[in-house]
């Protein structure tokens, strides 16, 4: 129904779908994550580095840049915007292959 809404909505989840696809084929590897708070930090994980991907950067980049800023509960939503993989800032440091 969105789709008939806005245009601009793809048909298709296919993107969505094959983003995910390296999870769920992995994920019985993945016996860390046999806690809530495993699986959070799993999740949190693998967002930034899809978020990377879906922005152009280099992931190993980004990675870097995000733990050598150390965000945390106490940044205001402006220092976390900065942090964003669509910032610009972000985006000249830490553009290139992945």
């Amino acid at each position: 129904m969105t789709y008939l809404e806005d245009g601009r909505c793809s048909l298709s989840n296919n993107l969505s779908e094959n983003s995910i696809r390296p999870f769920t084929v992995g994920r019985r590897n993945w016996m860390f994550s046999d806690t809530p708070k495993g699986a959070e930090s799993s999740t949190t994980v693998y967002t930034m580095v899809e978020m990377a991907k879906a922005h152009d950067l280099n992931i190993y980049k980004y990675l870097c840049y995000l733990l050598e800023q150390l965000p945390d509960t106490k940044m205001t939503d402006e220092a976390l915007a900065k942090l964003a993989p669509w910032d610009p800032d972000v985006k000249a440091r830490c553009s290139g292959t992945i």
